[in-house]
């Protein structure tokens, strides 16, 4: 397992560029941490990374955002804290997402787990002291 720490907002940028470096060649990368711990923060600055010049918010009712990159390049942003059931996945279609090789980065991704690619990076986000972020995958 990996680690990027975060000690403040000022570091987030490098360490979105080392995490893409370290990640490798992954289509779909699903983030998972509690409440607060800087999922959206992080995807932002990973799309600003990528080339994404529109901002960049949470999907939090409409599951799914896309973006793109100066490149012309998607990025799909998704997040799936409020679906009830797997089945809203289906009804949108998710296999056209997360097999299309385009770059799917999934916030709350344990609430489909058994949906999510088995080739798909895993990320998880720790709180640690003074407000650092601990970045496994």
């Amino acid at each position: 397992m990996r680690s990027i720490t975060i000690s403040s907002l000022q570091e987030l940028d490098s360490a979105a560029a080392r995490f893409l470096e370290e990640a490798g060649e992954h289509a779909v990368i699903a983030f998972s941490g509690e409440m607060g711990a800087g999922k959206t923060t992080f995807i932002q600055a990973l799309c600003r990374k990528l080339g994404v010049t529109v901002e960049v918010n949470s999907p939090t009712f409409s599951l799914v955002n896309e973006y793109f990159t100066q490149a012309g390049n998607s990025i799909f942003h998704f997040d799936l804290y409020r679906i009830e059931t797997q089945n809203e996945l289906f009804d949108m279609g998710y296999e056209e997402y997360f097999f299309s090789g385009s770059l799917c980065l999934i916030e709350w991704p344990e609430k489909a787990q058994n949906l999510i690619p088995d080739d798909a990076l895993w990320v998880n986000i720790v709180i640690g002291e003074n407000d650092a972020r601990l970045i496994q995958f």
